[in-house]
């Protein structure tokens, strides 16, 4: 059963894939219309955060964290690419209202192209990312091809929450209001900034709550410590991230007919 259900996505998937690339390459128009350093933006922006917060945060809580402008990157990296990913991926479907009124098409394929999306913004900022641990002095081996394992399941985990997300802007608008807060209290409880080797044994377990942190924490350890986390630890990120597409997939196909009515 499952076997038929995958060779039917790509059934799909090969018979859409010329809608597919044009949505992702009409995402891509929209989001640098009329500016002048176009998708240099995407490389820019997380820079001139990083700037900010470590000009801000170093003097409390960088004197006594080693490579901490590597330290400060990785959280703003990860987050960025979240919050950009879950983001785009609430508007995909009112954005394409007109579209799929009209048109019988997979509504997937709207929130796969803003994914698609984010995640080349993603690659660009990670090249830019590399060069400043080359800067910072840390220690390029093997170990780092393991960051390739947490990009695939934050990759997975923001569609299956953009799946979520979309879903329910379809039906309660204050959704957005409420996820802005969200992203507020997220920002700060997943340790960017800051370390939790300062907090109880069972607070930094608490951490472990934020699929986000999770995947920031793993950066971490690959690339400043050169450490691989355990198999547990790969075991919790493979959770979240089938845990929230499984749910969104769910959602999908409960409403996937009743998405019309609403738009």
């Amino acid at each position: 059963m499952l076997e038929n259900l995958i060779k039917n996505r790509i059934h799909k998937f090969k018979k859409y894939r010329f809608l597919f690339s044009e949505l992702v390459s009409r995402d891509f128009q929209q989001k640098y219309k009329r500016t002048i350093l176009g998708m240099f933006w995407s490389i820019l922006s997380p820079l001139l955060h990083l700037l900010i917060m470590k000009v801000v945060f170093t003097e409390f809580f960088g004197r006594s964290t080693p490579h901490y402008t590597t330290y400060l990157f990785s959280g703003t990296l990860v987050m960025s690419y979240y919050k950009e990913s879950t983001q785009h991926g609430m508007r995909s479907l009112m954005e394409n209202h007109k579209i799929i009124s009209k048109i019988n098409v997979p509504k997937y394929l709207f929130l796969f192209s803003k994914n698609v999306s984010s995640l080349v913004n993603f690659a660009l900022t990670l090249s830019v990312y590399f060069l400043f641990c080359l800067l910072d002095g840390i220690h390029f081996g093997p170990h780092m091809l393991a960051l390739i394992y947490p990009i695939i399941c934050l990759a997975i985990m923001n569609i299956g929450i953009g799946m979520i997300l979309s879903a329910l802007f379809v039906f309660f608008r204050d959704i957005q209001y409420f996820y802005e807060l969200f992203l507020t209290l997220l920002t700060y409880m997943s340790a960017i900034f800051y370390r939790i080797d300062k907090f109880s044994p069972e607070t930094q377990r608490l951490f472990l709550i934020n699929p986000v942190f999770v995947v920031i924490n793993y950066f971490r350890s690959v690339v400043i410590d050169g450490v691989i986390p355990s198999l547990p630890y790969h075991g919790l990120m493979l959770f979240y991230s089938l845990f929230y597409l499984t749910i969104g997939c769910i959602i999908y196909k409960k409403y996937n007919t009743e998405f019309v009515y609403y738009f």
